[in-house]
């Protein structure tokens, strides 16, 4: 398959990608099925959502697709990889799987990282599975995932397996200018327990390029999952993603997503409670500057009983960037007794910024309890004074403010975690190139974070028996 314009792609296309890949039958067809749903799609689905989407600002003669792509390894790029070089991890340079780790111990206990395309070979019928899972007819961007999808990646965690180490997934746009398609699978089997850090780059570009992501990802009873991805693309980079999770009997997934790059970032997640017990927590910073546009929906499907579902975004937006939440609570008819929150909040440091949220609830049973609540505000000028008092300049005061914006929210996170976001705030902050690092300052970070824990549990405890 040539170089291809995403604005020129046919059915054509789709004969050449499964016969180079010599695909089964099945998946051709599914993939033809989804074009056909892609071409008929507005690029918003939803009339209410429609006028404030910037979903166009994608330019379809600007993206380009091929099944190849340069493997060589960006150089911003080398330090992080050396620094997980031991780590659980896969590695995916464009539409390349470069390297995967995964110590034999593991492998023998049944633990699988691989490609998707080694997944569909060694895993057929699981990898069917959660394909046809996913509606092309959704959203426009999951039609043409599933249609062209030229790279992914495939995680298998079995049964009873806890894995105390992170699993690494790290993935950057190619030197050459393609674009990524990418169909990950992520499958943790009862009783299991996971933690997977996602890492997003892309290197510094004249044009556009994307990476577009179609995750499904399958919870087994009692087994939990934390989940977070950071996206530190070139701002001249697109990032779409769309999530679908299926959360069974007491199980639990925490999703922490931090987006600080690319022009324009739009991820929608849908979580889909189906077992009594199940729980989902969702929490999403945004640091937004220049031109960057955000555009975020996270929606709670309650199905089964006494389900808990917490939705948290906070945005913090300069220049004349832009931020777009939106959000659903859907309770259905057998789902007594759940609870569920979802909340949008977003300061702005400038005049021409701007953010929406349109956070909305569906109850169709009794005995549940839901709500939702949504805030943008400018900063507080008599804040900005009174840190002036304490010695403090207006970038100080702003950059204070927000932090304790952030603060309850970043609470939730694991150190490194918070570390991790507070680097990239830092990064954004001082307008320095976005990346991740273990190095001795985000070390001190780490430092400080595990210290005011120790502080604050202290005095909860002093106060709890006094």
């Amino acid at each position: 398959m040539q170089q291809l314009k995403l604005s020129t792609l046919s059915a054509n296309h789709i004969e050449e990608i499964s016969s180079t890949k010599n695909e089964p039958s099945w998946l051709k067809e599914y993939r033809k099925n989804s074009f056909s749903v892609y071409q008929d799609l507005p690029t918003e689905v939803s009339p209410l959502y429609k006028k404030y989407s910037d979903a166009n600002r994608m330019d379809p003669d600007q993206v380009i697709l091929s099944l190849s792509s340069d493997k060589s390894v960006p150089d911003f790029l080398k330090e992080r990889l050396s620094e997980i070089k031991d780590s659980i991890s896969i590695v995916q340079i464009g539409s390349n799987v470069q390297q995967i780790n995964v110590p034999e111990d593991l492998k023998s206990k049944g633990l699988v990282i691989s490609s998707i395309d080694e997944a569909m070979k060694d895993h057929s019928e699981i990898i069917r599975k959660y394909l046809e899972k996913t509606d092309p007819k959704e959203d426009k961007y999951t039609a043409l995932n599933n249609a062209f999808f030229n790279t992914g990646v495939f995680i298998h965690v079995p049964k009873n397996l806890t894995l105390d180490k992170t699993i690494h997934i790290v993935s950057s746009l190619p030197l050459d200018g393609n674009s990524v398609i990418s169909r990950n699978v992520l499958v943790c089997e009862e009783s299991s327990k996971v933690r997977i850090v996602q890492e997003l780059y892309a290197p510094k570009a004249t044009k556009q390029q994307a990476y577009l992501e179609l995750l499904n990802v399958d919870v087994g009873p009692n087994s939990e999952l934390e989940m977070t991805t950071l996206q530190a693309m070139d701002q001249n980079a697109i990032n779409f993603s769309t999530r679908r999770s299926d959360v069974r009997q007491d199980s639990k997934i925490h999703w922490y997503l931090g987006l600080f790059g690319a022009l324009l970032s739009r991820y929608k997640i849908d979580n889909y409670l189906i077992g009594t017990g199940a729980s989902v927590s969702d929490s999403e910073v945004i640091f937004g500057n220049k031109n960057q546009s955000f555009d975020i929906t996270s929606n709670m499907h309650h199905i089964a009983p006494s389900t808990i579902g917490h939705v948290n975004e906070k945005s913090v937006l300069k220049d004349t960037a832009k931020s777009l939440f939106k959000g659903m609570i859907r309770i259905h008819e057998k789902a007594t007794h759940s609870q569920s929150f979802l909340s949008g909040r977003s300061i702005l440091l400038d005049k021409g910024t701007k953010s929406d949220s349109i956070p909305g609830l569906e109850i169709f049973t009794n005995d549940v309890k839901a709500t939702h609540a949504a805030s943008v505000s400018q900063l507080d000028e008599e804040q900005i004074f009174y840190l002036g008092t304490r010695c403090l300049d207006k970038g100080e005061a702003e950059r204070i403010i927000v932090e304790g914006f952030l603060e309850p929210l970043s609470r939730k996170m694991s150190f490194q975690v918070r570390a991790w976001i507070a680097y990239l705030i830092e990064c954004k902050w001082l307008g320095r190139d976005l990346t991740i690092k273990s190095d001795e300052q985000l070390n001190a970070i780490v430092e400080v974070e595990q210290a005011r824990y120790r502080e604050t549990d202290q005095l909860e405890t002093h106060y709890k028996y006094r």
